[in-house]
This record gives structure tokens, C-alpha cells and sequence, in this order.
């Protein structure tokens, strides 16, 4: 029984936890290119980044060249604009309040930066 409370309190937790998404962009330190992307939740962008670059794996076609010229170690990721689910926001809506976002980055970018 108190094995069952222990999993409903984390179940609850994961629940009620901030969810934070936004936009980032994954640059290349030497040429100053980037990859502009957005993600519900920035963390586990990150995370995959990170991974990618220990493991030596791409983690965009796009970037697929240039990784492969200088390796992950030339490539940093950087978090542009954050954006919090509100409490009474849809999944849907947190959605497309991200994508939104990401094409007014876009909008904002320089073409020639970007890959």
C-alpha cells in the first residue's frame, strides 16, 4: 500500500510539475551558423543535445556536414526565449503558442545565419 501512495504522489508530481518550452538554436561556434528550433520542453531538448554531442551522433540532418567537418564539440545549444504552460492552458494551446513563437524567431533571423 504505501509502495502504491509513493507512485501516486510521483504520478502527481510529474503532473503538477512547470512545463517550459520555447525556442532555441543550436549554433555552430565556428561558422556562427544555427539551427532554430522550438521545443515544448526545453530540458529534454538539452538533454538530447548533451547526449548527442558525448556520443558523437548528429542530432539534425541539417547539421549533419558541418558535425561531421568539426565534430559536436564546435556546436553549442542556447536557449532564446522562454515561454511557461499556463495552468489553464491545453496542450494544444501551449502548442501552438510554441510554434508561433518559433516562426517569429524565424522571421527575425538573418536566412544566411541559419542552416
Amino acid at each position: 500500500m504505501n509502495e502504491n501512495r509513493t507512485k501516486k504522489d510521483m504520478q502527481s508530481e510529474y503532473k503538477e510539475r512547470e512545463i517550459i518550452g520555447g525556442v532555441f538554436a543550436i549554433k555552430n561556434t565556428q561558422s556562427g551558423k544555427m539551427l532554430l528550433d522550438a521545443a515544448v520542453d526545453l530540458q529534454s531538448s538539452k538533454n538530447r543535445f548533451e547526449f548527442a554531442k558525448k556520443s558523437g551522433s548528429c542530432i539534425n540532418m541539417k547539421l549533419q556536414a558541418d558535425w561531421n567537418a568539426c565534430g559536436g564539440e564546435c556546436f553549442a545549444f542556447e536557449v532564446l526565449e522562454e515561454l511557461k504552460k499556463g495552468e489553464t492552458q491545453t496542450q494544444a494551446e501551449f502548442n501552438a503558442d510554441i510554434k508561433l513563437l518559433k516562426k517569429m524567431w524565424l522571421e527575425k533571423s538573418a536566412k544566411e545565419d541559419l542552416y
